[in-house]
């Protein structure tokens, strides 16, 4: 007899969450890619892995990009960012983790614990999906610093607030944009985002099909996607690729014959071809005048 196993939803909401995470993390890869700052992801900060939770921006070696999503124009030399995915909420317990991945980190990278690097060489991001409308209602100190850019004062730590549903459509923000949460936000990052490495934009698959399992009403369905995502990258493909499994009329259609021909010695054409079958397709007339023509041009 068998059994049907039960899924958690709980488990099942972990694993979307992941998703969102790593999507989001490796997007943020590409952005800052060949740049002065590298992404960290998954870095041990606990002895319980956080599965995204925060991403560590630090400053390296590389040149410095001429133009920022809103919010990350002024990075410091190491950055923390948590974020919060379409589902999940940006609360008072987040802002505590994210400012204890903070002191774990500091101590991690610093020289030694008495000796500290200073608390200015880190910038604390958070980065939701959605207005979070209970953390910002408990009268919490924070100002309006641009459209969806907000700096939040928790203790001693300036936090800055990016939410994505409410960024600015404007090319600087089509990274942001992807993972507004909203169809006309994808729709936007999906045109305007340049991707550092084009085949990184894979992900964008990835990217619409979560869109989809949280309910989101896409502009157009996942065929549409792939058939432009397939058009758009058909180039980087070898030649023998791209004609994979097309049959010989297809590969043959739009040509003149006289294109087909040219590829072929006069030997190559006529090999395998019996007179008979010439009979059977051209009377004698057509034959003769035909081999006249050819006779008056030599």
């Amino acid at each position: 007899m068998s059994q049907t196993a039960e899924i958690n939803p709980d488990d099942a909401s972990r694993v979307t969450k992941i998703y969102w995470h790593r999507l989001f993390g490796l997007t943020l890869m590409d952005l800052l890619a060949n740049s002065n700052y590298q992404v960290e992801l998954e870095k041990e900060l606990s002895l319980k892995k956080q599965y995204l939770d925060v991403v560590i921006i630090r400053k390296t070696l590389g040149n410095p990009l001429n133009e920022m999503p809103a919010g990350l124009e002024q990075l410091a030399e190491h950055n923390l960012l948590t974020y919060k995915s379409l589902q999940e909420p940006l609360d008072e317990w987040a802002i505590e983790e994210l400012i204890g991945h903070y002191t774990n980190y500091r101590k991690l990278v610093s020289p030694s614990l008495d000796n500290l690097l200073p608390a200015n060489h880190f910038q604390l991001y958070a980065v939701s999906t959605r207005y979070p409308n209970n953390l910002l209602n408990k009268r919490l100190s924070f100002q309006k610093v641009q459209q969806g850019v907000f700096e939040l004062v928790w203790g001693k730590r300036l936090i800055k607030l990016i939410v994505l549903n409410r960024i600015a459509l404007e090319q600087k923000n089509a990274f942001w944009l992807l993972f507004s949460g909203q169809a006309k936000g994808f729709g936007y990052g999906d045109q305007h985002y340049h991707w550092r490495h084009p085949s990184e934009r894979a992900l964008l698959n990835q990217l619409y099909e979560l869109y989809q399992k949280e309910g989101v009403v896409m502009p157009y369905t996942m065929e549409d996607f792939n058939r432009d995502f397939t058009r758009d990258h058909l180039h980087l493909l070898p030649p023998e690729e791209r004609l994979r499994g097309l049959p010989p009329e297809e590969r043959l259609r739009g040509l003149p014959p006289e294109a087909v021909f040219k590829q072929f010695s006069p030997e190559e054409r006529l090999k395998g071809l019996a007179l008979e079958t010439i009979f059977n397709q051209f009377s004698p007339e057509m034959i003769e005048a035909y081999l006249s023509k050819i006779k008056g041009k030599e």
